[in-house]
């Protein structure tokens, strides 16, 4: 059996020593590195190219957004799953627009990160319960939002590329797997958020929250 490739960051040693421990008693996971600081951490992980890097937000020389970022910019096929102890929308919105996949709080339990590894690793998107729900109620506050989900009128197509997007997938993977171009996939991607009057992955990922797209991640 092929095994998840995961790469852990996080500038605690303690912390490192129990996700190892966590991670490697799964029988389809294993640890093939690990870094203290963002720097060493975006650097390392494109050398050893793993299916999920978890990344802690708060890092000393480079922190977890910015290593992110960088990271899906020179590997998009690495899935980055954030992991912090900060329980608000500020650093969610971040960490994914820099570009990962997941949002796990460090108070979770043990089977949650697990399972939220699994989840980006197959290309979905995941967001700790906690957030979820706030997200989801912040972003329905909002009266004109309400307008715009009652309002829109996606084509199949369309719908189909928004819950790519809101499940982590890159535009060239969204084309594979659609069997259409990546250009196309770009127009469908900027139709469908100006019909919904979406500005970024943030709000797609909002938007998917509240059809219930991700609730089985």
């Amino acid at each position: 059996m092929t095994k998840l490739r995961v790469f852990l960051a996080d500038d605690h040693a303690v912390i490192r020593e129990g996700l190892k421990s966590l991670v490697n008693a799964q029988p389809d996971m294993e640890i093939v590195g690990e870094a203290e600081n963002g720097r060493i951490a975006w650097q390392l992980a494109k050398a050893l190219e793993p299916d999920v890097a978890v990344m802690d937000v708060s890092m000393p020389e480079l922190n977890g957004v910015k290593a992110t970022e960088i990271l899906t910019h020179e590997c998009p096929k690495i899935k980055v799953l954030a992991l912090t102890v900060h329980e608000d929308q500020g650093h969610l919105r971040q960490i994914l627009k820099a570009g990962a996949s997941g949002y796990v709080l460090k108070r979770a339990m043990a089977e949650e990160l697990i399972q939220a590894i699994r989840t980006v690793a197959a290309g979905n998107t995941y967001i700790d319960p906690v957030l979820a729900n706030d997200v989801v109620r912040g972003y329905l506050r909002d009266e004109s939002v309400k307008d715009r989900l009652l309002r829109s009128d996606l084509s199949a197509r369309e719908t189909e590329v928004l819950r790519l997007i809101a499940w982590g997938y890159s535009n060239k993977e969204i084309a594979a797997q659609l069997n259409i171009g990546t250009k196309t996939v770009e127009t469908y991607k900027a139709r469908l958020m100006e019909k919904l009057e979406l500005r970024s992955r943030v709000e797609i990922v909002q938007y998917a929250l509240h059809q219930g797209w991700l609730k089985d991640s």
